[in-house]
C-alpha cells in the first residue's frame, strides 16, 4: 500500500495521461448525432478515488450506482463525489465532503495523494477533477439513501484484467443510441465518465506495475 501511494504523490506532480487515456473509453453515437446545448458555462465537481487495503494485500476503491430518474446519468456507476458548493475552498474540499456525504467516510486532507486529468463531461455540462486519496484501513460505508442506491468495491487489479474491458450498446436519454465501451465491475456496466476517469488511472497503475 505504501510503495503505490508514495508512488502515486511523484507520478501525479508530472504530465498526466488524460486525453489519450480518456478518449479510450468514451462513447460513440450510432445514427443520427445530437449534442447536448447548453447557455451556460460548465459547472465544476469533483469525484474521489479512494484507495485501501482489502484482502490478501489487495488494493480496493468503492464505487456508488445511482438511484434510477429520469436523466442523464440515472442508474449509472459513479465515484463518490458531486458538485462545488459555494463554501468549498476547493475542488478537492468538494470530493472530501461528497465522499463523507454519500458514502459516509470521513477523509483529511493529509489522505489526499493528488489529483488526475480535469474531465468535461459535455452530457451534463461538468468539468470534474478526479482526486485520489487513501485510508490505512478498510472503512465502515454509510450509504445516503437519497443520493446513492448502491455501494460496492473493487481492486486494482481487477479493473487491470484485460477481461474486464467490454464494449455494448446503450440506449440514453431521448433515444440516443451509443456503442460504449465499459468496465465489467460485479456485472455492472461501469461506463462514461466513471469510465474514462478509470481509464486514466489504469495507465497509471500500469506504469507502477512496471
Amino acid at each position: 500500500m505504501q510503495n503505490i501511494i508514495t508512488f502515486l504523490e511523484e507520478r501525479l506532480k508530472k504530465p498526466l495521461p488524460g486525453q489519450v487515456s480518456h478518449q479510450k473509453m468514451m462513447a460513440k453515437q450510432l445514427g443520427p448525432q445530437f449534442r447536448m446545448k447548453y447557455n451556460e458555462p460548465p459547472r465544476n465537481g469533483a469525484v474521489m478515488i479512494m484507495l485501501y487495503p482489502g484482502e490478501e494485500g489487495k488494493i480496493y476503491f468503492p464505487l456508488t450506482q445511482r438511484h434510477d430518474y429520469k436523466g442523464v446519468h440515472g442508474g449509472q456507476v459513479s465515484l463518490p463525489g458531486g458538485k462545488k458548493d459555494e463554501e468549498d475552498t476547493s475542488l478537492i474540499e468538494t470530493a472530501i465532503r461528497e465522499t463523507q456525504e454519500e458514502i459516509g467516510v470521513t477523509l483529511k486532507d493529509s489522505q489526499v495523494i493528488g489529483s488526475l486529468t480535469d474531465l468535461n463531461i459535455t452530457a451534463s455540462n461538468f468539468v470534474v477533477k478526479p482526486v485520489i486519496s487513501f485510508l490505512e484501513k478498510k472503512p465502515v460505508f454509510v450509504r445516503d439513501p437519497y443520493e446513492v442506491a448502491h455501494i460496492f468495491s473493487t481492486d486494482i487489479n481487477h479493473i487491470m484484467h484485460s477481461d474486464t474491458l467490454k464494449v455494448t450498446e446503450l440506449t440514453v436519454g431521448e433515444g440516443i443510441n451509443l456503442k460504449a465501451p465499459y468496465f465489467d465491475i460485479e456485472n455492472k456496466v461501469v461506463w462514461g465518465a466513471t469510465a474514462m476517469i478509470l481509464s486514466e488511472f489504469i495507465t497509471i497503475l500500469k506504469e507502477f506495475k512496471e
